[in-house]
């Protein structure tokens, strides 16, 4: 098959769906590629370097409409393009057929089939194809970027000779991938960071990256999570709650970053007039959710503007556009991976196999019909979080049962021991001469009492205690030393042995030790 690429025609897109390096990937697929001229150059690739990487290079759109059997973009495509597509034609974008009815009835009435990017479900297996996810990745850290560009403070507390820096507060609003990707950004960047989201498991995710989970207090158990991975609607009561908690936190944030979408509605106002009245002067609002219509009550699109008590607030919609080669080279990825699925012998030859479900539950037109919407896929996309089991106390009666207990056996091993080993050393004694008893003797106590000193010692000391424990354990040196003049050969090959390595031990042991201590100090 040929893959072809369009140029976005959007204003302000700056996106391109296939790159040179993902070109060179489709061509081991047994594709072909092409694209439209120019269609790379907002993103930081040239039509030299698409030529280079084996991708033909035509002078128009309708070039590409014509030569291609499979159409990648980045936006969906607007009605023009959509009229263009012919029967059997394969169209991958984004595509969110919820809003446009209109583009799925005209790509039915084409023939053609339309793989929605924003539809992949948000299952394990799919994770590669999640374009939502790679864009709302780069959008969270964008959120971030841009919310400093307009804070007029450092993010991180310092304090300078000039007087103390407080860190900004941060609040994040939702916590799917965007949300993440902002924490993941705030806090390295030294801010001290909030987040609430609906979905309690995300409460983990949320804590191990450095930020302070916002618990909402609420009798009736709340799961927003719905089919797919996705935040679900909640109730009116749980939004009261939501919205009341937001009140109290909004004076003390200086940054508030939201991310809140429910897929196929308006984003839900989660950031109320009121409580931008409430924020500080200098404060900053990213909305995030601001193409569907803002999480903020006065969020306007693609526009930032600034509140009369000096709240600023960020609409843009465009934060990936922002960072175009970057989300490029993630989009044209999640692409590729998509047709590698559809391309299950590597063969060239593209198989749409509607039993798949990454493949059913993003195909929304397909062989004359609409698709959309597909059945709910077959496994969780996150599991819940399963509550964890309380360990039970236990009763001062059963705390001195179990110390009797332990106790009663600890006696009766070390009982068992002393006459196993006394019962030895007389069945021993019958038969050895009296001077092999006597080194025998110091030997078994020397192994008991060398044995009791470092098991009792705390596992912190062993590595400096057993350096110098081998020291001066080597006193066995001496022994080899008075061995190796003897007559017979094996005997000074034995005692040559036991000098070098007990010499190993002696000045081995003496180094370490002398390293751990010089890490304790200042020079």
């Amino acid at each position: 098959m040929k893959i072809g690429a369009l140029r976005e025609i959007f204003e302000g897109e700056n996106r391109v769906a296939m790159t040179p390096d993902s070109a060179l990937q489709l061509q081991k697929l047994g594709h072909t590629c092409c694209i439209e001229s120019g269609a790379g150059q907002k993103a930081g690739f040239s039509d030299a370097s698409y030529a280079k990487a084996g991708v033909e290079v035509l002078a128009d759109a309708a070039a590409v409409l014509a030569a291609a059997d499979v159409v990648v973009k980045v936006r969906g495509p607007e009605v023009a393009e959509a009229k263009a597509l012919r029967e059997g034609q394969t169209l991958i974008s984004f595509f969110w057929p919820a809003q446009n009815p209109e583009l799925l009835e005209i790509a039915k009435d084409r023939g053609a089939t339309v793989v929605a990017m924003d539809m992949v479900p948000r299952i394990s297996r799919a994770q590669k194809m999640d374009a939502l996810s790679s864009m709302a990745n780069i959008a969270g850290y964008r959120a971030v970027i841009e919310a400093g560009n307009n804070f007029g403070r450092f993010f991180t507390g310092q304090v300078t000779a000039a007087g103390k820096v407080p860190p900004a507060k941060v609040l994040i609003v939702g916590a799917g991938v965007a949300g993440l990707a902002a924490i993941g950004t705030a806090v390295s960047l030294g801010a001290i960071v909030n987040a609430f989201d609906v979905r309690p498991e995300v409460a983990e995710q949320i804590e191990s990256m450095g930020a302070n989970f916002v618990f909402l207090e609420f009798e009736e158990k709340q799961d927003g999570a719905a089919t797919g991975g996705y935040a679900a609607p909640s109730s009116p009561e749980f939004r009261e709650k939501q919205l009341a908690k937001f009140r109290e936190l909004a004076p003390e944030m200086d940054i508030v970053i939201t991310t809140a979408l429910i897929p196929g509605r308006p984003a839900p106002k989660l950031w109320t007039e009121d409580m931008v009245k409430m924020m500080k002067t200098g404060s900053v609002i990213i909305d995030l959710a601001a193409e569907r219509g803002g999480n903020c009550d006065l969020t306007v699109p693609d526009q930032k503007i600034v509140t009369d008590n000096g709240v600023t607030i960020v609409g843009y919609t465009d934060f990936p556009s922002r960072m175009a080669t970057q989300a490029s080279t993630l989009y044209s990825t999640n692409i590729r991976h998509m047709l590698t699925d559809l391309t299950p012998k590597k063969d060239g030859v593209i198989v749409h196999n509607m039993e798949d479900d990454v493949i059913r539950g993003a195909t929304v037109a397909h062989a004359g019909a609409v698709t959309y919407p597909p059945p709910p896929p077959k496994v969780a996309a996150i599991a819940a979080a399963k509550p964890k089991e309380k360990v039970k106390e236990p009763t001062p009666e059963e705390k001195r049962a179990a110390e009797a207990a332990a106790f009663k056996a600890e006696t009766r091993n070390q009982v068992g021991m002393l006459v196993g080993g006394g019962a030895l050393i007389l069945l021993a004694g019958l038969f050895a001469p009296a001077s092999f008893m006597s080194h025998f003797i110091v030997f078994v106590l020397a192994c008991f009492v060398g044995f009791q000193v470092i098991w009792n010692v705390s596992h912190s000391l062993h590595t400096p205690l057993m350096a110098v424990t081998n020291a001066i354990s080597s006193i066995i040196i001496l022994g080899a030393l008075m061995q190796i003049g003897s007559g017979n050969w094996l005997v000074v090959i034995l005692a040559a042995l036991s000098v070098f390595m007990a010499g190993i031990n002696i000045f081995g042991g003496f180094m370490v030790t002398r390293r751990m201590l010089a890490m304790f100090q200042k020079s």
